[in-house]
C-alpha cells in the first residue's frame, strides 16, 4: 500500500486530554479553531479517531547536534568526559563527507518525528579554525540545511553555528551564509571566555541575528552566565537569545545563583537543560558524592525563567546511548531533576517551544495543532512506559503513525506441562 502520509485533517475526534476528558477537536489552517466534549457537535472531515489514546502537546527539541547523531560507532570514542569527547570528535570529523551527514542526520531527524518532536533546534559545528576553506567549513551547514528542506511540512528545524573558541569569524559568516538562523560556541570552554562571548555577540548583532550558546558546560571552571545575561539585556525582545546547559550554575552557592537567575530572568534568556548527555558526561571524576549535572531546575522554575529540556546528543561521541525520544528526557527530569510529570513534559513542550520562538501547541483554540497521541492512560503512564504506539501530527498534518503488535502466553489456560499458546495483546 503507498505511503498516505503526510495527510491533513480537519478534526481530531474522542482524544483523551490529561485531565481526563475526552474531547474533538476542530482545526483549521493548522490551528486548533475549537475543542468540544466528544460527541457534542459535528465536527468537519477528515477527521482522525483516537479511540480515546492520550493526546499530548507535541514535544520540541531545542538543543540537537544531528551532524553528530548516529556516529558513535565509525568515531569509535573512549567512554569518558567532555574534553575525551570533543577530542575525539574533532580527530573524525575531517573524514565525514556530505552525504555521510545527510543519511546520519535524516535518519535521526525522522526518528525523533515518529516519537512524536515536530521541532528541532540543531547545533551544527564549524568545521575548521582557518587552516581549511570555507567550502569544507560549511559542510554540516549545507548537509543540514538540505535535511531541513527535505523536511519541509513534516517538522521545523533550526540550526545553529556552533563555533569553537579558534574558529574565525568569516567561517561563522560562512556558515551562517549557508542556512544556518543563530549564532553559536561556547565560550566557557575559550582561553579567554569573555572575550568568546563578546566576539560571538557582536558577531550576531552585526548580522541582526539571536544566539543559542553552550554555556557553563562544567561542573566547576569559569561562568559566564552572568555576563551573558547582562550583555543580551537590552536586545530587541523578539530577537533569540538561548543558553543551554547551565551545568555550573547548579553547583554555585545559593547567593550567587539566585542572583544570576535573577539576571537571566531580567534579559529574558531562555535556558536549555540537558540531562542524559550532562548526567553522562559530568563528575566522572568525583566518585564519592558524584555531583549531578543538570541546571538548578526548581530555583529556574520558581524563578519563572523560560525553560526548556532537550536530549542532545544520540549515539555519538558525547553520549553512546539516548532514543532521542521526548518522553526519555521527561523520565529523566522526574528521577534525576526531580520534578513533577507534569513540570518535565512541560519543559519538553511548552518550554522548549517557548526557548525556539515557536508557537504554543496546545489542544485549546488558536493554538497551533501540534499533537503526540500515545496509548496511555495519563501522562505519568505516558512518561513511565514511553509507549511505542504514537500518532504525531504537525499543523494539522498527520506526519507519522507507529503501530506495534504484541503475543504473550495465554497464562489462563497454560497447565505445566503444555507449551503456552500466545494470544495477541493490544
Amino acid at each position: 500500500m503507498a505511503n498516505s502520509l503526510p495527510r491533513p485533517v480537519a478534526a481530531v475526534r474522542n482524544a483523551k486530554l490529561p485531565d481526563g476528558r475526552v474531547v474533538d477537536l476542530s482545526i483549521a489552517s493548522g490551528v486548533v479553531s475549537e475543542v468540544t466534549a466528544a460527541g457534542a457537535v459535528s465536527t468537519p472531515e477528515p477527521a482522525l479517531d483516537l479511540s480515546g489514546r492520550l493526546l499530548l502537546p507535541a514535544p520540541a527539541e531545542p538543543h540537537a547536534h544531528l551532524d553528530k547523531a548516529r556516529s558513535f560507532d565509525a568515531v569509535n570514542p573512549p567512554l569518558g568526559d567532555l574534553g575525551s569527547a570533543i577530542d575525539a570528535w574533532h580527530a573524525h570529523a575531517p573524514t565525514m563527507g556530505i552525504e555521510s551527514i545527510v543519511e546520519r542526520a535524516r535518519a535521526q531527524a525522522l526518528a525523533m518525528l515518529a516519537a512524536g518532536i515536530t521541532a528541532i533546534r540543531s547545533h551544527v559545528d564549524v568545521l575548521g579554525d582557518g587552516r581549511v576553506s570555507a567550502g569544507d567549513a560549511t559542510r554540516g551547514a549545507r548537509a543540514l540545511a538540505q535535511v531541513r528542506e527535505e523536511l519541509a511540512g513534516l517538522m521545523d528545524i533550526q540550526l545553529v553555528a556552533l563555533a569553537g573558541p579558534h574558529c574565525p569569524d568569516h567561517l561563522v559568516e560562512a556558515v551562517l551564509d549557508a542556512g544556518a538562523d543563530l549564532v553559536g560556541g561556547a565560550p566557557h570552554l575559550a582561553p579567554d571566555p569573555a572575550a568568546d562571548l563578546a566576539r560571538l555577540l557582536a558577531l550576531a548583532e552585526r548580522r541582526g541575528i539571536g544566539v543559542d550558546l553552550h554555556t557553563d558546560e562544567n561542573l566547576f571552571g569559569p561562568v559566564t552566565l552572568d555576563a551573558y545575561a547582562r550583555m543580551v539585556r537590552d536586545w530587541p525582545s523578539d530577537r533569540p537569545r538561548t543558553a543551554g546547559h547551565c551545568v555550573r550554575l547548579g553547583t554555585l552557592d545559593a547567593a550567587r545563583r539566585d542572583a544570576i537567575i535573577a539576571d537571566v530572568k531580567t534579559a529574558d534568556l531562555g535556558i536549555v537543560t540537558l540531562p542524559i548527555t550532562n548526567l553522562y558526561l559530568q563528575g566522572r571524576d568525583h566518585p564519592v558524592a558524584t555531583p549531578r549535572g543538570l541546571a538548578p531546575l526548581r530555583e529556574l522554575l520558581d524563578a519563572g525563567v523560560r525553560l526548556g529540556a532537550g536530549a542532545d546528543n544520540v549515539r555519538d561521541p558525547f553520549n553512546p546511548v539516548g532514543r532521542g525520544d521526548a518522553l526519555e528526557t521527561a523520565a529523566l527530569l522526574v528521577t534525576a531533576g526531580h520534578l513533577s510529570p507534569e513540570e518535565a513534559y512541560g519543559l519538553v513542550s511548552a518550554g522548549a517551544r517557548s526557548v525556539m520562538g515557536l508557537p504554543p501547541a496546545a489542544t485549546e483554540a488558536g493554538a497551533q495543532a501540534d499533537f503526540l497521541a500515545v496509548r496511555a492512560e495519563n501522562l505519568v503512564e505516558a512518561i513511565a512506559t514511553a509507549p511505542a504506539d504514537r500518532v504525531v501530527i504537525h499543523r494539522g498534518r498527520v506526519v507519522a503513525i507507529t503501530e506495534t503488535r504484541r503475543e504473550l502466553p495465554a497464562m489462563s489456560v497454560v497447565r505445566p506441562h503444555d507449551p503456552p499458546a500466545l494470544v495477541p495483546a493490544s
